[in-house]
């Protein structure tokens, strides 16, 4: 194993070793003294049962048959989750062949953020995520089930079934995913269309048009973002089958693949949660992320999923490994490819066949498919016996511009780094910015949301070298939204022959593309972190390679500053329903949550 993942697996196992024998302790408390079914009255089984069909009651009666749960993130406003309608109906179906059941225990909110980039309801999009998590909580609770399903694919929806399920751990866990629609209009084009608009070169019907052919059917939108990073890191948790993430939704071998996650749930010795979901699964799936060049939305995911298992993972864990692991794909926006091109390459399988012989993954980790990473290095094939098997290795990648051997990367190191300095601590993502445009040193400009940076733009304020401060976007001060609507603005003037860059206590996400951007900056300038001292015209440093942000302020100067104030938030929407969130939120270092899972409480005899 390389030394750096030796060491950082081994450092965060010492940190956690308390939280993590509480949380551990906790499971094994739930699993001896409220075993599924076992502990509920006849009044509570008949319940539970009364809208079964006679086969399943006989079934769930005799409390032997193993009983799945499924949450349930369908909705068709996420094109991603259109097909989960029909998949209840499917697995039941798949379960009856099996001689077990099948419940729908619940129905998890899914909001889109593509519909609301740049709108005030993407100010609940990161506390939709603890919301999932609490849904997929109360679904669960009835202790009806001997173990769990969760369909869901996007943006903060796995994430938060995650969490959520990480609380029921004493249970074999599983997810399912729907797949990518096919490839529409270049990543590319798109993104010039966009550029084009902002200058006020192409009309909104050209910009509408070239939009609706990139997201255009049922399937995850393709390029690199949160949704598909979701996907490899369930695959690297081990609680999504190998190889099954990036099927088409009409793919013919989904069919199996219901069928196989069920059986391997619920057959004799099936690996309860928390023995998967563990400090070296937890630092697999960093790697694959850093490998891939995913979403930053994950420094606060994977935290947050991490402390929900009482692991204390953090954003040195992820930079220290990224200076190990290299950036081994080229998917849009960190290349013009799409995630089908990724697929057609060599996909999960190739990847994961690389990261291991580079000794890059801990293998002592259990999966859907029994301990060890074997099967992640082939992918599934249709089987006459079995329906689907993992026996065709991927030895080569078919496309070396979208998908490289770990000993020929596109680049020495990982997607992400730490940023720190007299500014706070944030994160970049490196994988899409080029060499040239890693430092950026220059007089920034200040604003409190991004209606007032495009402002700045249209008026021709901006067309110099700057570095764009947006503050007042963290959790406590309105949700931390994602802040693409600033993206066509910032990459105009970075084509004109500026460097720019982005500074904010916001989100940019998966779609974070050529324009360098620290982001996450703790702590927030709402709670008086350095961004609220900032003023038009100072002098901002940016360098990626070194991990530094500094403002070239003398510090007593500085220091003696009076901080901005934030403007009211508008409670249209839907928002002041979430000032219970704003005013309880933690902190971006520990996942940015509103509730703390890190430490289980101690566990109450009776």
């Amino acid at each position: 194993m390389h030394a750096v993942i030796e060491e950082v697996t081994s450092a965060l196992q010492k940190r956690s070793e308390q939280s993590r024998a509480a949380y551990l302790a906790l499971c094994r408390h739930t699993r001896e003294d409220l075993p599924p079914r076992r502990t509920l009255s006849c009044g509570n089984i008949a319940h539970g049962y009364a809208a079964c069909s006679d086969t399943e009651k006989q079934l769930m009666a005799a409390r032997e048959a193993p009983n799945v749960g499924l949450i349930n993130a369908y909705n068709d406003v996420l094109s991603a989750h259109q097909p989960l309608a029909e998949y209840p109906a499917r697995i039941k179906t798949q379960a009856e062949q099996l001689g077990i059941t099948a419940q729908v225990a619940g129905g998890v909110p899914a909001m889109c953020d593509g519909v609301t980039q740049g709108q005030p309801g993407m100010e609940l999009s990161l506390f939709s995520r603890d919301v999932v998590a609490m849904a997929t909580s109360v679904g669960l609770c009835h202790n009806l089930f001997d173990a769990v399903i969760c369909l869901g694919i996007c943006d903060k929806i796995v994430p938060g079934m995650l969490i959520g399920a990480l609380h029921f751990g004493h249970l074999p866990i599983g997810f399912i995913g729907s797949g990518p629609m096919a490839s529409g209009i270049s990543n590319k084009e798109k993104a010039a269309v966009r550029q084009r608009f902002a200058e006020g070169k192409a009309q909104e019907a050209e910009l509408l048009a070239v939009e609706s052919a990139s997201y255009h059917s049922p399937g995850t939108c393709t390029f690199y973002g949160t949704a598909n990073s979701n996907q490899v890191l369930m695959e690297m948790l081990g609680v999504q089958l190998p190889g099954s993430s990036f099927l088409h939704p009409d793919d013919p071998l989904r069919e199996a693949l219901i069928r196989r996650t069920l059986q391997c749930l619920t057959e004799a010795g099936a690996a309860p949660l928390y023995e998967v979901v563990t400090e070296a699964s937890l630092v697999n799936a960093v790697v694959a992320l850093l490998a891939t060049g995913g979403s930053t939305n994950h420094t606060l995911h994977l935290v947050a999923i991490a402390r929900a298992a009482g692991i204390h993972l953090t954003l040195e864990d992820m930079d220290r490994l990224s200076t190990a692991v290299p950036l081994m794909a080229r998917i849009y926006p960190n290349g013009s490819a799409d995630i089908n091109d990724f697929q057609a390459a060599g996909g999960m399988a190739f990847l994961v066949r690389e990261l291991r012989g580079a000794g890059l993954l801990n293998e002592d980790v259990s999966t859907l498919l029994g301990p060890g990473l074997d099967h992640h290095c082939h992918a599934p094939t249709p089987d006459g016996a079995t329906g689907v098997a993992w026996q065709t290795p991927v030895a080569r990648s078919r496309r070396a511009d979208v998908l490289r051997p770990a000993g020929e990367p596109f680049a020495s190191q990982g997607g992400l780094r730490r940023l720190a300095g007299n500014l706070g601590e944030g994160v970049i993502k490196v994988s899409a910015v080029e060499e040239r445009h890693l430092k950026v040193a220059a007089p920034c400009r200040v604003f409190s949301s991004q209606d007032a940076l495009r402002e700045a733009f249209e008026a021709g304020e901006l067309d110099c070298d700057v570095v764009a401060v947006v503050r007042f976007q963290g959790p406590q001060a309105n949700g931390m939204p994602e802040l693409h609507k600033m993206t066509p603005y910032l990459g105009v003037l970075q084509d004109r022959g500026f460097n720019v860059a982005l500074v904010t206590d916001g989100r940019m996400s998966g779609a974070s593309g050529k324009v360098p951007a620290a982001i996450h900056l703790s702590p927030e300038a709402i709670q008086g972190g350095p961004l609220a001292y900032l003023r038009d015209g100072d002098r901002i440093e940016l360098d990626a390679r070194a991990g530094t942000l500094e403002v070239c302020v003398d510090s007593a100067e500085f220091a003696a500053r009076a901080p901005a104030a934030a403007s009211a938030q508008d409670p249209s929407l839907g928002r002041q329903l979430f000032q219970l969130f704003r005013d309880r939120v933690g902190a971006v270092s520990t996942g940015a949550a509103v509730f703390d899972s890190v430490s289980a409480p101690a566990v109450v005899e009776t």
